[in-house]
């Protein structure tokens, strides 16, 4: 595991963008950007508008390690190239943000109260390959619509199967049981889900660490527990769906959780944007998110 970076995660002031969409959700990205499925023909020219999007962004003056600590990739963004070098290679060595890559491949359906992830074959060469290719760490979602116990349970369970297989590799896990904030029991899941990690924390070994990127819990400051623990590197947080100022305002409630956002991220954000306007929107989005980070 690169040592700066771990330090840099660990120790530095700022947050994590989430730029993984995948699947299904990659059209609904591009769309909120202003590009309908008349901007490509197929999936493989989908995609390509995804990257250049990304691209964009990471690109831009206003995406530095000043502020980000991070960026989360999907496979087929680690798998392309910004500017000439891959792309966890530039995140790193042209903007001092640490590389994270997506490595679930979506949400099975639904069984008691909750969505665990899909079977994910090919998972060991994933991780051997994001290695070589300069990636820090992994993130992995599932997904919790009910305060069902035994379903909760399984989630962590599974949740902690795949970060031990992560850790094994020499990666750093985000581990992220999502809470869907439109639950009608989310307060009540979101306890069940605080116990189950920790039970789960106190069985890893002495010196492994872990992340968790969690839902903007309905009891402020719910999750300081996990801040604090000794085998937790960082808790960063999703928007799940809040707008950026709902979420930001969540997120400043919540001592010591910073942002992982997606997106609260890249709202208002278009492709029809000047590139200084462009810079411009992603600055004030940028500046508001960190600074919510810094609670």
């Amino acid at each position: 595991m690169n040592q700066e970076m771990l330090e840099k995660v660990r120790n530095t002031d700022g947050f994590i963008a989430a730029l993984d969409q995948s699947g299904g959700s990659t059209a609904k990205a591009l769309k909120l950007y202003g590009l309908g499925d008349d901007s490509y023909a197929n999936e493989a020219e989908m995609f390509d508008r995804i990257h250049e999007m990304r691209t964009r962004i990471i690109t831009s003056p206003s995406f530095t390690g000043d502020r980000l600590l991070g960026a989360i990739l999907f496979e087929m963004t680690m798998d392309r190239e910004i500017e000439g070098m891959g792309s966890a290679e530039y995140l790193w060595k042209v903007k001092h943000v640490v590389p994270f890559l997506k490595i679930d491949k979506g949400l099975a359906d639904e069984v008691d109260g909750v969505q665990l992830m899909k079977p994910m074959p090919g998972l060991d060469e994933l991780l051997a390959r994001a290695v070589r290719k300069g990636v820090f760490g992994t993130k992995e979602r599932s997904v919790i619509k009910l305060a069902n116990k035994a379903g909760i349970e399984s989630v962590v369970d599974q949740q902690f199967d795949v970060a031990r297989r992560v850790l094994a590799a020499g990666l750093m896990p985000i581990l992220e049981p999502e809470v869907d904030i439109h639950s009608p029991q989310k307060a009540e899941a979101e306890k069940i889900l605080k116990a189950s990690i920790l039970e789960h924390l106190d069985a890893l070994p002495e010196g492994q660490e872990v992340m968790f990127k969690l839902t903007l819990p309905s009891e402020d400051g719910l999750y300081a527990d996990l801040v604090a623990h000794p085998k937790v590197l960082r808790v960063v947080a999703l928007s799940g769906g809040y707008t950026r100022d709902e979420a930001n305002t969540k997120l400043s409630h919540n001592p010591g959780v910073i942002a992982s956002f997606s997106r609260a991220l890249t709202q208002g954000l278009t492709a029809q944007q000047s590139d200084g306007d462009f810079d411009d929107a992603l600055d004030t989005s940028v500046k508001s998110i960190y600074e919510a980070s810094l609670t």
